[in-house]
């Protein structure tokens, strides 16, 4: 059970950073460029969470995980769920133990829906109502999670413009949400200030939107170079199905979908990975946009971003 809050530990005196980028942006060599000491990393990736799912998800390679630590990657099996009052509390645990061992939480990743969860909490969407869960689980077996998300689409516009078309979950939890309260589930809002008294120093990596999907299309390519398809033939010969949470990322569910449509061609899979990771990548920096008190980096910067971090941690050390 998550901690209510006023059993939580205020975390006001305490510096934790977030550093939020699209894919390809380079959260990764900037981590390593300026992190690697006295840091500890708090994945907020929904991908790099399951095993098996290394090269499609780019997970950290083992080298940099021996540098910093990695909290929460590769924690689940693929086909088992990981909801956001998960992350949440998970996140919250290794923060924890972070400060314990007397380093600074660095909370990374793509997942904007975790970033701002961890952030500022559980929006006041009523809790599920186990019939009509029932019933959503049914719409789901008889249609299939396209036909429901083309429903949630009608319903919530703003959320399914929000939610991957493969996230059978979050497709799932929206629509019962409308049918439960006749009310959009992007209607209800989130708390206005941080949990836990937190005062983050939230950094967002931008890059010119040109270059950044220059940028995915090498990562693609890097990805099939690296035994992307050998990945996904370990992963069927493990039984994997399309529904499990863990292959609703993008670079896993473009290679099952062509295989469900009867597809062989590779060029058109990586083609696919390439053009979802451009539409993911306008997302989430338009997603990031709603967040308060951020401040705009490019990783190539690192005098810049150096004193950025410099002078908020003199400022959370003054704090009485």
């Amino acid at each position: 059970m998550m901690k209510s809050s006023t059993q939580q530990v205020t975390r006001k005196n305490k510096p934790i950073i977030f550093l939020f980028g699209p894919t390809a942006s380079g959260k990764t060599s900037l981590v390593e460029a300026l992190f690697t000491s006295g840091y500890q990393i708090v994945n907020a990736d929904s991908v790099q969470v399951y095993r098996h799912l290394d090269i499609g998800s780019a997970k950290p390679s083992e080298e940099l995980m021996g540098k910093i630590p990695h909290h929460l990657v590769d924690i689940l099996d693929p086909w088992q769920q990981f909801t956001v009052g998960q992350f949440i509390e998970k996140a919250d645990e290794a923060v924890d133990s972070i400060y314990a061992d007397g380093d600074i939480p660095l909370v990374t990743g793509g997942t904007a829906f975790y970033f701002k969860h961890f952030l500022y909490g559980l929006s006041s969407a009523p809790v599920a109502d186990e019939s009509i869960r029932a019933r959503v689980d049914a719409e789901l077996k008889r249609d299939g999670a396209h036909a429901l998300y083309e429903k949630l689409r009608q319903a919530d516009p703003v959320s399914a413009e929000r939610i991957n078309i493969n996230d059978t979950y979050r497709i799932t939890r929206a629509l019962e949400v409308w049918y439960q309260s006749g009310r959009p589930l992007s209607s209800f809002a989130l708390p206005d200030k941080p949990r836990r008294d937190m005062k983050p120093l939230v950094l967002n990596i931008v890059r010119d939107r040109q270059e950044l999907y220059r940028r995915i299309d090498r990562r693609v390519d890097e990805m099939f170079s690296l035994g992307l398809v050998d990945e996904i033939r370990k992963l069927r010969k493990m039984g994997a199905d399309p529904s499990w949470p863990g292959l609703a990322g993008i670079g896993y569910a473009e290679f099952f979908s062509a295989f469900d449509n009867g597809c062989s061609s590779m060029e058109d899979i990586k083609n696919a990975i390439c053009r979802n990771s451009r539409h993911y990548a306008k997302r989430q920096m338009t997603f990031f946009r709603s967040f308060s008190d951020v401040v705009d980096i490019h990783p190539d910067d690192l005098a810049s971003i150096r004193s950025v971090v410099d002078c908020y941690l003199s400022g959370i050390e003054s704090i009485d």
